[in-house]
């Protein structure tokens, strides 16, 4: 799996692999985190989360932008670094949300949401042109040495980047646990139990107790008394409750800044292996002729149009995709029985399968290649979109069979008959795998097909540009928690359902057209 590949990959990969442990940590919580601790709506903190993970890819642009103009992507990723730590540190504070300093609190906190957003923007997407500049010399290297060399690195920077998306993944694997052990763990110093529906019960006691209905004021006594409150001061327990639920998880996030350190101590010890793309082509550009230069500003045109249209059929899976910290998350918290498992710890699933089915995804690409029956990466794009419409497929289906009311219509039912409707968690389980199958079939390869049309002198710049297709897609996955609070469940899941299937269509009507292009 490893062998025949550029020494700077793995130290890239290891790299990558610190920040996304130290991103995903609180990419787990943070749509729960911002509900339980400003008691806003789903479908506010969703716009927030929406907006948030728009930037962290627009601002990947930026990024891009910088480091070719600069011709310093190493210290343009070093920078991305050191800023997202800083937010980091001031997510890690636990100030508790009141009344009174909610007007400063939330636009700080999104202040420090803004840090991480821009650092990531502009870690992000440079390096992973490095790592495209690393086969770009790793090709030119065997062209040097005759077709036999050519031959054997053929599929080799496809593969690569597989391995690199599974190093992501083992930090996306392990950093889902961390903030809701911490949150039990700061519970249960206190005395108290974790509960996923009481913060929000808290809020509505704390901020409008008298426009309780009786169902809400008696789940309120129920969960309290489960969990160890003293249900004899309900406003001192649901204030206690709030602070001790939330403090657990703004010090998790310190161990988001320790990932970051540790990334870039990795990045800083293999700084001298790594090229730097915009160098190594200026070097190059003097040795064109003007034919020649026509030639390539030709080609060059062909290789954007190309990169655009796949970059709109990227916007629709990530709207589906990014579902698992949206509507997915919030399904786990309604309606899965989670009843010693936090909801945010079922994201760990789909980075388990991504490193479970990576090897045996190269594996069939591999076969399929020595028979020389290659897919193409355009193509493997469509079917990536067919396969993540079948996760919604069983989920519209499910939903159907179980006769799912709309989240809001559910939350307003008695806990007795909220338990007797939720599912076992087999059901996430069957998405997650579905969903992995398809990202490993759009997301590693989606990084290969841009690295392949990009121009040499624009890798920042159009790596930033598949992270801002993936912006305008994050910013619309707020649309799903109000699809699932305002409609029944079978039918929020059938409109992700159609996007995945339009789009897998129309990518299919553009692959010759795209095989062309890139030569495949």
């Amino acid at each position: 799996m490893f062998k025949n590949h550029p020494k700077g990959l793995i130290p890239a990969a290891l790299s990558n692999m610190g920040e996304r442990f130290g991103y995903y940590i609180m990419n787990a919580v943070l749509l729960l985190f911002l509900c339980s601790k400003f008691g806003l709506s789903d479908e506010t903190s969703g716009i927030i989360y929406s907006v948030f993970y728009a930037l962290i890819y627009v601002l990947s642009l930026f990024g891009g932008f910088v480091a070719d103009r600069t011709q310093n992507y190493k210290g343009t990723i070093m920078a991305g670094l050191v800023v997202m730590a800083s937010g980091y540190v001031l997510l890690s504070i636990p100030i508790m949300s009141t009344a009174s300093n909610i007007g400063w609190l939330l636009p700080f906190t999104c202040f420090a949401l803004l840090l991480i957003a821009f650092g990531n923007g502009l870690f992000k997407g440079n390096l992973q042109a490095i790592v495209g500049q690393l086969y770009d010399n790793f090709e030119a290297e065997a062209a040097k040495k005759g077709p036999e060399a050519v031959k054997a690195v053929q599929g080799k920077r496809d593969s690569g980047f597989q391995i690199f998306y599974v190093f992501i993944n083992v930090g996306g694997l392990v950093a889902p646990f961390i903030a809701p052990y911490l949150r039990q763990w700061w519970l249960g110093t206190k005395g108290l139990l974790y509960n996923a529906e009481l913060p929000a019960l808290c809020h509505k006691f704390i901020e409008n107790r008298a426009g309780m209905t009786g169902e809400e004021s008696s789940n309120l006594v129920k969960l309290m008394h489960d969990v160890g409150g003293n249900v004899n001061d309900m406003a001192a327990a649901c204030t206690g409750y709030l602070d001790a639920f939330n403090t657990g998880v703004h010090y998790s996030f310190i161990a988001s800044v320790v990932a970051m350190l540790i990334s870039l101590v990795i990045f800083v010890a293999y700084k001298r292996i790594f090229p730097t793309p915009a160098k190594k082509e200026a070097a190059a550009a003097v040795e064109y002729t003007a034919e020649e230069k026509a030639a390539m500003g030709k080609e060059i045109k062909q290789r954007m149009y190309a990169l655009f249209a796949v970059l709109g059929i990227a916007i629709f899976f990530w709207f589906s995709f990014h579902q698992n910290g949206q509507s997915l998350s919030v399904f786990a918290r309604d309606f899965v029985k989670t009843d010693s498992i936090a909801p945010e710890i079922w994201q760990a699933v789909n980075p388990f399968f991504v490193i479970v089915l990576t090897p045996i995804i190269m594996w069939i690409f591999g076969v399929l290649g020595r028979r020389g029956k290659t897919i193409s990466t355009p193509r493997k794009i469509a079917y990536g979109m067919f396969i993540a419409g079948l996760a919604y497929l069983f989920l519209m289906i499910f939903s159907l069979v179980n006769h799912y009311p709309s989240g809001e219509q559910f939350k307003l039912m008695s806990v007795t008959a909220k338990e007797s409707m939720k599912a076992g968690p087999w059901v996430l389980i069957v998405t997650y795998f579905f969903l992995t199958v398809a990202e490993l079939f759009i997301s590693p390869l989606g990084l290969s097909f841009v690295s392949k049309v990009a121009p040499k002198h624009l890798q920042g710049v159009c790596q930033g540009l598949w992270l801002g297709a993936t912006a305008v897609g994050n910013l619309l996955i707020w649309i799903g928690p109000l699809m699932y609070n305002k409609m029944p469940l079978w039918e929020c899941w059938g409109v992700f359902l159609a996007v995945c299937l339009v789009s897998m269509g129309v990518m299919l009507g553009m692959v010759k057209w795209l095989e062309r292009v890139t030569g495949e």
